[in-house]
């Protein structure tokens, strides 16, 4: 079935996304665009990702870190 007509993505495509790793329906909009035109299909989104378990979302609920630490050298090379 088809989620966002604009991009011609599926529930199975969000899903998937979702599964990766995106919890949000802007994570899954970058993914894969869907909600980034008309935006008629956000609430749908909303309702899948509400559905399914989120990795990241588990996390945060324990109190764990839910973002990579990068460390310190690396982020002073990179600004250099």
């Amino acid at each position: 079935m088809y989620v966002c007509s604009c991009f011609g993505v599926t529930e199975q495509q969000v899903k998937k996304h979702a599964a990766d790793g995106a919890c949000t329906p802007r994570q899954i909009a970058s993914a894969c665009k869907a909600g980034t035109d008309c935006g008629s299909c956000v609430r749908r989104i909303q309702a899948i990702l509400g559905r399914g378990a989120c990795p990241r979302r588990d996390l945060a609920d324990q109190g764990m870190p839910v973002l990579a630490e990068i460390p310190e050298a690396e982020v002073l090379e990179e600004a250099a």
